[in-house]
C-alpha cells in the first residue's frame, strides 16, 4: 500500500510529540512492507527530499509571505504541501491512503483527497477544546472548527486513548463507529544505553540524593506547578531529594520565582531544553519520573519512563490514567491535588520494593502493548478497512446507478 503522511513537524523539527509519532509510525509501516511518503515543513539545512530508514521524506517551504499570524503561516505551508502532493502523484503514481495529523495538515489533506479521489484518515492528537478547557477566543474557535472539518472529511478518525475518543465524539459530534483507538508507542530499544551511571548522575545530584525527574513543556495543563508546590512537603519527608526539571515554556520564569520564594532553590535544577539522549539517560538514573498533568490526551512521557525502567507517577487523567494501574506499573495521583503528588512521590522514594515491582511490570507492558510495530499493525488494519469500505461503497453506487437507469431516473434523483 502506498501511503501519504501529512505532518507540519517531523524530526529533527520537533515541537511536541506529534513529530516522533509520525516518524516512528512511518518507519513501522515501512517495516511491514508499505511505501510511505511524508510531506512536512522545511527545517534549517535539512535536505528537501531524501529517504530516511525507508521513509520518503519531502520537505515543503511555506510561501515566502511575511506574517506574524500563525494560522496564515499554516495556510501558506499547506499550499506548498498541496503542490508537493500533486508533484508526488505525477512522479510516483497515486496513493492508497492520505493520513493527516492534526488540523495543521487539514487543508493539504482535504485538497489532495478531493483532487485525486483518495480516502483520508486522520489522527487527532489533542483538541483545542481540551487544551484550553473550553473555547473562549476567536483563535480557539477557528482551530476547533478546523479540527471538526478534519474529522468530517476523514473516512476514519484515530484517537490515542479512550479519553480522546470520548472527547472527539462529544466535541465534534463524530459517530462512535468512525473513531478507532490506537495508543502511542515507544522504542524500548533506544533506552538500552551503556554509560557511566555514577558520573552522569553527579551532573544533577549528590550520590546520596534521589532524583525526581520531570520533562515536558512548562504550561499550566502539564501541572508542573503542582510538583513545585509539593516539593517542600516531599523534602520534609525525604530530605535527600533532588528535583530535575527539564524543558521550558511560558511558565518557566514563574516556576523559578516560586522555587526561590519557597526557599528550595538548591534542591531544584531547571535544565532548559534537553536532548533525547540526555533525557533517556536521566530516565535511567532517576528514582521517579513525575507527570502531574491536568490535561493529557495520551502521555508518551509515561511510556518513555516505563521503557527506561524508571518508576512513573502520573495524574489519573486522560490517557495517563489508562496507561497506569496504581501500584502495579506505576503510581496514580489525584488530579490537581498537591498532597497526593507529595504522598505518592514519598512512597515510591521510601519503598524500594514497590519501586522495583512497578518497574518490572512497566517494562513488560511496554513490550506487550506499546511497541511501534504493534501500533503500525493496528494502523494498517484501519487502512485496509477503509479500502474495503471504499470498494463496498463504489459497488453500492454502481448498483444504484443501474437501478436509476432501469427506472429512467438520473443518479441525482436517487440521492435527492
Amino acid at each position: 500500500m502506498r501511503i501519504l503522511m501529512l505532518s507540519w513537524e517531523y524530526p529533527p523539527k520537533t515541537v511536541g510529540g506529534l513529530a516522533n509519532h509520525v516518524y516512528n509510525l512511518s518507519k513501522g509501516l515501512v517495516d511491514m512492507g508499505h511505501e510511505v511518503h511524508v510531506i512536512t515543513s522545511e527545517y534549517g539545512e535539512e535536505i528537501k527530499e531524501h529517504v530516511e530508514e525507508g521513509v520518503f521524506v519531502h520537505r515543503a517551504a511555506p510561501y515566502n509571505i511575511e506574517t506574524d499570524d500563525f494560522t496564515k503561516w499554516v495556510m501558506h505551508l499547506n499550499f506548498s504541501m498541496i503542490e508537493e502532493g500533486i508533484r508526488l502523484v505525477n512522479k510516483f503514481g497515486g496513493f492508497d491512503i492520505v493520513h493527516a495529523h492534526d488540523w495543521l495538515s487539514l487543508y493539504s489533506g482535504k485538497a489532495i483527497k478531493g483532487i485525486f479521489n483518495v480516502p483520508m484518515v486522520c489522527t487527532i492528537h489533542a483538541t483545542e477544546y481540551g487544551r484550553n478547557g473550553g473555547i473562549r477566543t476567536d483563535m480557539q474557535r477557528y482551530i476547533s472548527s478546523a479540527e471538526w472539518l478534519l474529522t468530517y472529511e476523514s473516512w476514519k478518525v484515530i484517537a490515542c486513548s479512550d479519553y480522546m475518543k470520548n472527547e472527539i465524539r462529544n466535541v465534534f459530534n463524530v459517530p462512535e463507529e468512525k473513531i478507532w483507538v490506537i495508543p502511542n508507542g515507544v522504542d524500548g530499544e533506544s533506552f538500552n544505553l551503556k554509560f557511566d551511571y555514577g558520573s552522569f548522575r553527579r551532573n544533577y545530584a549528590l550520590d546520596e540524593e534521589k532524583i525526581v525527574f520531570y520533562v515536558g513543556r512548562h504550561v499550566y495543563e502539564k501541572g508542573i506547578h503542582l510538583l513545585i508546590e509539593a516539593a517542600p512537603g516531599i523534602l520534609r519527608e525525604y530530605s535527600n531529594t533532588k528535583f530535575v526539571i527539564a524543558g521550558k515554556g511560558p511558565m518557566t520564569e514563574e516556576l523559578k520565582n516560586r522555587v526561590r520564594a519557597l526557599g528550595i532553590a538548591e534542591k531544584v535544577m531547571f535544565t532548559g531544553y534537553m536532548s533525547d539522549e540526555t533525557r533517556n539517560k536521566l530516565y535511567k538514573v532517576a528514582n521517579a519520573a513525575v507527570f502531574p498533568s491536568l490535561y493529557e490526551p495520551f502521555g508518551i512521557v509515561a511510556l518513555e519512563a516505563m521503557a527506561a525502567e524508571c518508576p512513573v507517577i502520573v495524574s489519573d487523567t486522560g490517557g495517563l490514567g489508562e496507561i497506569i494501574t496504581h501500584k502495579y506499573n506505576g503510581m496514580k495521583i489525584l488530579t490537581g491535588v498537591v498532597d497526593s503528588v507529595r504522598d505518592n512521590i514519598v512512597e515510591i522514594l521510601r519503598d524500594e520494593q514497590l519501586a522495583d515491582y512497578v518497574k518490572k511490570n512497566a517494562i513488560k507492558d511496554v513490550y506487550v502493548k506499546y511497541t511501534w510495530n504493534k501500533i503500525a499493525e493496528h494502523t494498517a488494519l484501519i487502512y485496509e478497512r477503509v479500502k474495503e469500505e471504499e470498494v463496498e461503497n463504489e459497488q453500492v453506487k454502481n448498483d444504484d446507478c443501474k437501478t436509476a437507469e432501469f427506472r429512467g431516473l438520473s443518479i441525482n434523483d436517487i440521492y435527492r
